[in-house]
């Protein structure tokens, strides 16, 4: 499995020239974000969260009540900056629909079709591009070379006995694949006999409230499978690369 997160919620050029006329957040050289240490997700929220309940509209917000919110330690004692307090407030109070601005883009490689199924029963917040073993052709001799297979651990850490008889099986239904195209089956046909291991690709893209809700209910210990608690773990470790302040959030899921 191979997870990379290949976009994420950032602000627009045309949102950082549109704060020079705010003389409050122009410093010297650069601008508040560099004192702040603000992420373009964490001025999104702010962002979200004010719009409900400031006079200020939204593109006004962050040059206007930055500093009250990312230059101040957090008035709660539990670390951070005020605006991780709102942050923090807005999550235990229920409000998470304005944790859905942010966003995060993941290329999710050599995941098992098994996976896919379970994945795609989270669709509110979720988006999905998936390889198609329809017009991706699988065959031994195709471009593809034939299908890549996802093992279990409790295959492959079983005694040899045990993955030789998995291994068998796929040789099996590859050659099965190869003979049903031989005798003119179509492509979208002869993938019916490829198995739940078949490997697959997938562009998904998630907000940050569906993420959320994801995590808690496949991370390890919540009775989920191996492959999906996988898939887990490392969305969060790729969210958290980019966005560190969110690693509490995933923690109190």
């Amino acid at each position: 499995m191979s997870v990379n997160l290949i976009a994420h919620t950032q602000l627009s050029d045309g949102f950082y020239d549109s704060l020079d006329i705010y003389n409050e957040f122009i410093e010297y050289e650069g601008n508040q974000f560099d004192r702040w240490r603000a992420t373009d997700a964490q001025a999104v929220a702010l962002s979200a969260i004010r719009t409900c309940y400031s006079a200020n509209k939204p593109s006004e917000i962050v040059a206007t009540e930055g500093e009250r919110y990312f230059g101040n330690t957090a008035s709660d004692g539990e670390g951070g900056t005020e605006a991780d307090r709102l942050f923090r407030h807005i999550t235990r109070s229920g409000h998470t629909s304005t944790l859905e601005h942010l966003s995060f883009t993941f290329a999710v490689e050599g995941v098992s079709r098994a996976l896919l199924a379970q994945l795609t029963r989270h669709r509110v917040g979720f988006s999905y591009s998936v390889q198609s073993q329809r017009y991706v052709r699988m065959g031994s001799s195709d471009k593809s070379g034939g299908f890549d297979y996802v093992v279990p651990p409790s295959i492959r850490e079983k005694e040899p006995g045990a993955m030789a008889v998995y291994k068998a099986s796929m040789r099996a239904l590859q050659q099965d694949y190869d003979t049903l195209r031989e005798l003119s089956v179509p492509p979208e046909d002869a993938r019916m006999a490829l198995p739940n291991a078949a490997a697959t690709n997938i562009l998904m893209t998630v907000n940050l409230r569906a993420l959320l809700d994801f995590y808690a209910k496949r991370k390890g210990g919540r009775g989920s499978q191996w492959e999906i608690a996988e898939l887990a773990e490392r969305l969060r470790k790729e969210v958290t690369k980019v966005e560190p302040w969110l690693e509490p959030y995933f923690d109190a899921v």
